[in-house]
């Protein structure tokens, strides 16, 4: 199938977006992933040396392909569960990436412009509002709730983690309370970008500072996915997110190939 080509599906036809970036080594993760990478020939040796079938004797005189990859859970496109925030929430054990429902990972999607702010500003509750009104959107629950900061388009230069707006911890509960478990970003990170937010502890020393949006899923269990991509081509609503992680056992988050079914 083509890159975004319409499929059709029991409830009409859409077009998938691929809304990820993909995983491999790049300038924009601090600690880059890393693929070693097994060739056909290297798989036909490794018959031979597993079960003496010489490359010859292969249907096309060549193994399999393969790769080993090294890489955090969090590089690349990737859900945040729980666990990642804080070992409770809500007053209970947090939940691992294996144990969030799925139901989390797909929803009604809906995008809401913050590429006017300038980096390191934050997303209040009434700005959220505010561009809600602007889409004349009510958020219900179970909507999925992703931010367009603009940060995607330096993908791949080492500043990428260092652009885009970020929420705080008012902004995650507003919308955790109004039925949203999952919120997306763009940026590197849900908060602010982590230079602005160490840059700005070494002259404040304020706790409060520091990773609030991430702090506020001890108090309210939700979900984030960060590093997202093309979301100036997805509709602000009417598209559908599906963006299951891999069921990673016990992980504090996992690689997403997050999608956009936009109605064709």
């Amino acid at each position: 199938m083509d890159a975004d080509e319409v499929i059709t599906l029991p409830g009409g036809p859409v077009r998938p977006v691929d809304l990820s970036h993909p995983l491999g080594p790049t300038p924009s993760e601090p600690a880059p992933p890393h693929i070693a990478r097994t060739s056909h020939a290297d798989g036909a040796e490794l018959w031979d040396h597993w079960y003496g079938i010489p490359a010859g004797a292969l249907p096309l005189g060549a193994g399999f392909a393969g790769e080993v990859v090294t890489a955090s859970t969090h590089a690349g496109t990737h859900v945040d569960a729980p666990w990642h925030y804080a070992a409770t929430a809500e007053g209970a054990p947090a939940w691992t990436v294996d144990e969030v429902p799925l139901s989390w990972f797909i929803g009604p999607l809906v995008i809401l412009d913050v590429t006017d702010l300038a980096t390191g500003e934050l997303v209040t509750p009434p700005l959220i509002d505010t561009r809600l009104a602007a889409l004349d959107h009510r958020l219900a629950p179970g909507d999925v709730v992703a931010f367009r900061t603009g940060a995607d388009r330096l993908w791949g230069r080492e500043e990428f983690w260092e652009h885009g707006a970020g929420l705080g911890r008012d902004a995650v509960l507003h919308l955790v309370d109004a039925g949203v478990r999952l919120i997306g970003t763009d940026a590197w990170s849900l908060d602010r970008p982590y230079p602005r937010i160490g840059e700005e502890w070494r002259g404040t020393r304020d706790p409060e500072r520091l990773w609030p949006a991430h702090f506020a899923g001890a108090d309210r269990r939700y979900c984030q996915v960060e590093k997202l991509t093309r979301l100036d081509e997805v509709p602000p609503t009417g598209a559908t997110i599906v963006c299951l992680p891999i069921k990673v056992a016990a992980g504090s988050g996992a690689w997403v190939r997050a999608t956009a079914l936009v109605p064709a």
